[in-house]
């Protein structure tokens, strides 16, 4: 299979748009967390966005919510191609998917703290603000389409399975043009609920070191134009299992994780030493990394270069796998490495991967791996037309 990716956008803590995230993405200096206290007073680091986000339409109020604020600035960067295309389909041929975990939760939560001061819900308040549908909903509105929309949440793994899924619909003949990605913004839910998980670092994050205690927070969103008309840049394959393990922790051996990612590879028709690099889920727990390793290892060995992003952005789970999958494009269009940031400190009781560093490299094809609760997982393969 060969999808092109005709253009996409991306936020996240380490920038607004591609060049400020290429900036910060390449570079040798960590950034993107910044200390934060939770509510219930541990401290921690998070992946915050700061500055100006775009304004929903008064038309569209009732949708209006942070998260869909940040989805709408990430389209404003990818709206000037969209409008050229939508000229030759038709709307009803125009789908939208979205991968969410958070939706619009952080505006009830700001919601019911004032409804217990005044004892009422502010006057802008609406339950549609927390739908899962909000997202794809605002979206599908906001650009007039009127081919399949909805939102796809299944938690850490969200953001690239909605790309499978509009990969789907592509190759069904359903739709032409699909918009499609994943958006999560900060909320005291998550926060709070990975709190009492215990996997809350209060440190910033050291994805696969010996001295890793647990993860960091983010929001980040992207979105992907994709069309079944070849381009520079395309999905070429995905893979998706689920563990049936555990609702939280991941199979320990990474069975399901090697499935998926042994389907991508099939589906992409390539062999694992034609992946050039490996973007991993990497969230920076005992388990999480433990199983990915186990995984990756058995699949490609210690020679694919690899590295976890979440040491720039923190986890922005339902937006990981789509912010992680466009930082792959960055790197595919720039024919660099993402360098992985850690203490340099293997753990000796899991296989040792060839994390990489900030260097040119020759790179045609990707990998992108997301993990979920209930071992939802999915992995992407991402390609470039040279």
């Amino acid at each position: 299979m060969k999808q092109a990716i005709v253009d996409f956008g991306l936020i996240s803590s380490i920038g607004f748009g591609k060049k400020e995230t290429k900036a910060n993405l390449f570079s040798e200096e960590r950034s993107g967390l910044n200390p934060y206290k939770l509510p219930n007073g541990k401290e921690t680091y998070i992946g915050d966005i700061s500055g100006d986000l775009a304004q929903i339409p008064s038309k569209f109020s009732q949708l209006e919510s942070r998260n869909n604020q940040l989805l709408l600035t990430v389209f404003q960067q990818i709206e000037t191609t969209f409008n050229n295309l939508k000229k030759s389909i038709q709307p009803e041929r125009i789908a939208v998917v979205i991968g969410t975990s958070t939706s619009g939760i952080s505006d009830v939560e700001a919601a019911f703290e004032f409804k217990k001061e005044s004892n009422s819900f502010p006057k802008n308040f609406h339950y549609k603000k927390h739908e899962m549908a909000s997202p794809s909903e605002f979206l599908a509105k906001y650009i007039g389409a009127t081919g399949p929309s909805y939102t796809v949440s299944c938690a850490c793994s969200s953001g690239s399975k909605a790309v499978t899924s509009a990969s789907r619909l592509l190759s069904s003949g359903l739709c032409d043009l699909v918009i499609t990605g994943g958006v999560d913004t900060l909320c005291n839910l998550t926060l709070l609920g990975f709190n009492s998980l215990e996997v809350i670092s209060e440190k910033p994050c050291l994805p696969f070191s010996q001295n890793r205690e647990g993860i960091n927070i983010g929001e980040a969103g992207a979105l992907f134009i994709m069309t079944n008309e070849k381009g520079k840049l395309n999905l070429l394959g995905y893979g998706e299992s689920s563990d049936a393990y555990h609702h939280s922790a991941p199979e320990p051996e990474g069975k399901g994780a090697q499935s998926c990612m042994n389907l991508a590879l099939n589906k992409a028709k390539l062999k694992a030493d034609e992946i050039d690099y490996i973007n991993l889920h990497g969230t920076g727990t005992l388990q999480n990394d433990s199983m990915e390793a186990k995984a990756v290892f058995r699949t490609f060995g210690n020679s694919t270069p690899c590295s976890s992003t979440k040491s720039l952005t923190g986890h922005t789970l339902g937006a990981a796998g789509a912010i992680e999958a466009a930082f792959s494009l960055l790197a595919l269009e720039e024919q660099k490495l993402i360098p992985h940031h850690w203490d340099n400190l293997p753990d000796s009781e899991i296989p040792n991967l060839n994390f990489s560093s900030n260097q040119h490299a020759v790179l045609k094809n990707i990998m992108s791996n997301s993990y979920a609760f209930g071992g939802n997982n999915c992995s992407l393969v991402l390609g470039i037309d040279s």
